[in-house]
């Protein structure tokens, strides 16, 4: 009697495709999401480090604490003086905290710049004592090991401008990826899915064994996870992200544009104290929240003047995604805007929480710890994706079974 053959199913069209593009965007970009994925999970825990490190400047001497602290302006000019910068302080960051120091930051840059040492002129944090003036600790951010992390995330040390095109590029392929990735895990079989779950390494010996399951096993777990910090990513990149994130959840592509407001005040001559006047109010407004920042040099992000002063207010140290703003005369210290997180739609809310969203902040500790441990799978998989790659190239023919 003739002993039958049993042969394999051929992969279905789907597999298949899933397959050749899973191993061709691999190959492509696999140096790009190792770069990218590896930079972004040493960030994660930048808040908790620097907040250990900067402990003795980022909290003042009990002593020198008094009811009322030196006015921003004269805080301001001291800096200006005793730093002796080129560039203007931009803005000020304000603690509700009365044993905080105040953070005033340089920083500026340079729109023809083709990268990060380049494009920024300057970006310097200087930590002062608000009740007597006393510069606690200055540091040179531009060459601080978090900003360039950040950068080589965002845009590889590019410009900002085009660089994020080259990092957001490969997060699509990256995520094209993880989609085949789970097509390609998922089997038919429910006892077949159920042993792909773990690692089974009891009768295991082999390394490219044991590299396979490493990138099968933790790649479908971290898959989803992935995904969202990959969506959460391009958020940043394409317009054309931002306007479906804001399609789902507002009804309009669009956010609302902030109308200009005009004060009758604006001719006014400058009150010195306006920018005490402004913290004042916002002190009254918002007393649960974290903190709240006021721009100094009369420009917004991009340099272009500022016709009022925005102040933007923080919920929570450490998180964005709960933000207020209030708008008021640059002269007079009126209050012209005051809107609330309350306030804003859905689409806007998101639009706060989203840099949260992608870093885990939002989360918690507990949702940092999680993506840390999601960043470090994701710095994996191009490298056992790589050698999966690299064991099948030298040995055609044998399959890992």
């Amino acid at each position: 009697m003739r002993k039958k053959h049993h042969h394999k199913k051929k992969p279905s069209f789907i597999k298949k495709w899933s397959a050749k593009l899973h191993l061709w965007f691999g190959l492509s970009v696999g140096l790009i999401v190792f770069i990218v994925s590896l930079s972004g999970t040493m960030y994660v825990f930048k808040d908790e480090i620097q907040n250990i490190l900067r402990k003795n400047v980022i909290y003042v001497d009990a002593e020198t604490i008094s009811p009322k602290p030196l006015p921003i302006e004269v805080l301001k000019k001291k800096i200006t003086l005793e730093l002796n910068e080129k560039f203007p302080v931009t803005s000020v960051e304000i603690p509700f905290d009365k044993n905080k120091s105040y953070e005033f930051l340089y920083y500026e840059k340079d729109k023809k710049a083709w990268n990060y040492f380049d494009e920024v002129k300057i970006n310097k944090l200087v930590y002062v004592n608000p009740y007597n003036g006393e510069i606690l600790g200055v540091y040179n951010e531009k060459y601080d090991v978090f900003p360039i992390l950040k950068s080589i995330h965002w845009s590889l040390l590019l410009k900002t401008d085009w660089g994020k095109y080259v990092v957001g590029i490969p997060v699509v392929l990256f995520i094209i990826m993880l989609i085949t990735g789970i097509i390609l895990w998922w089997p038919k079989n429910k006892k077949v899915r159920q042993g792909r779950l773990s690692f089974d390494w009891k009768n295991v010996k082999t390394w490219k064994r044991k590299n396979y399951d490493l990138h099968n096993v933790l790649g479908f777990y971290v898959s989803f996870i992935a995904l969202l910090l990959s969506l959460t990513g391009i958020y940043f990149s394409y317009p054309w992200v931002k306007s479906a994130f804001n399609l789902a959840f507002s009804g309009s592509s669009e956010l609302p544009k902030e109308k200009e407001i005009k004060s009758p005040d604006s001719f006014l001559v400058k009150n010195p104290a306006v920018f005490d006047l402004a913290a004042l109010e916002v002190r009254k407004k918002y007393p649960a929240y974290s903190s709240f920042r006021i721009p100094l040099n009369g420009k917004n992000k991009k340099g272009k003047e500022l016709k009022n002063i925005p102040v933007t207010v923080y919920g929570e140290e450490g998180r964005f995604a709960i933000r207020s703003q209030l708008v008021f005369d640059k002269n007079s210290g009126k209050l012209l805007l005051n809107k609330s997180h309350d306030q804003l739609n859905n689409a806007e809310q998101y639009a706060h929480a989203n840099y949260d969203i992608h870093t885990g902040s939002y989360f918690g500790v507990f949702g940092k710890i999680i993506w840390f441990i999601a960043g470090l799978i994701c710095t994996s998989l191009p490298i056992t994706g790589f050698l999966i790659w690299l064991g099948k190239k030298k040995k055609k023919g044998i399959r890992i079974s």
